[in-house]
């Protein structure tokens, strides 16, 4: 039975661009996959914690030497990263913040980024989460297609394909969804805009 990892980062809600295209991904991929399993996690809606002293720390001692703050600290990260080894499939939908990824989903990555769970670290940089693949929809308000001038300025694409490929994930398609501020100026509207980018999410299906 396939399961996808289903991410969401954007706090608009039904405004969202961005997760009204991963609805889409989504119910394309179960029609595909009648019996498949999707885990939806919602970092807008679940605030993840931010890394600290006790989390730092305790990802370079073992699990006997723990303190009950570094448990604490660690127990959201083993969640997240129990629930990317589970997954066949990830799709990441996120808006695009001044270039690059929202706080809430750089919290998730810090949290899944972990030395001898998911990489190997220095020297080797081997990832350890293998066998996966990955699609990103990112809604942004500017168009940064690549070929325009303001492509230099999405740094989230290639950010989000280092940091996964870090970890081992390498087959990531990156779905652009860009002009997003013509809505909230009101000379378009989700839907519209919606339908633009609706065929190439459906096409990344799988």
């Amino acid at each position: 039975m396939p399961t996808l990892l289903n991410i969401q980062s954007s706090p608009r809600g039904h405004h969202s661009i961005s997760r009204t295209l991963s609805h889409d991904f989504v119910a394309a991929w179960q029609a595909k996959h009648p019996d498949g399993k999707v885990v939806s996690r919602d970092l807008a809606e679940n605030n993840l914690p931010f890394v600290g002293i006790p989390w730092i720390t305790g990802i370079f001692l073992p699990a006997e030497q723990h303190t009950p703050g570094m448990q604490r600290a660690l127990a959201d990260s083993d969640e997240l990263i129990a629930e990317l080894f589970a997954a066949d499939e990830i799709l990441i939908g996120t808006p695009m913040y001044n270039f690059t990824v929202p706080a809430n989903l750089k919290a998730w990555i810090d949290l899944i980024v972990r030395p001898r769970v998911t990489h190997s670290g220095p020297p080797e940089r081997k990832g350890l989460v293998l066998g996966k693949s990955c699609k990103i929809i990112i809604a942004s308000g500017g168009i940064y297609d690549e070929g325009l001038p303001a492509a230099a300025s999405d740094y989230e694409s290639g950010y989000l394909k280092r940091v996964l490929g870090f970890i081992g994930i390498t087959d990531v398609e990156v779905i652009l969804a860009g002009g997003t501020a013509a809505v909230a100026f009101g000379s378009t509207t989700v839907e519209e805009l919606v339908r633009q980018f609706r065929p190439a999410v459906l096409a990344a299906v799988r």
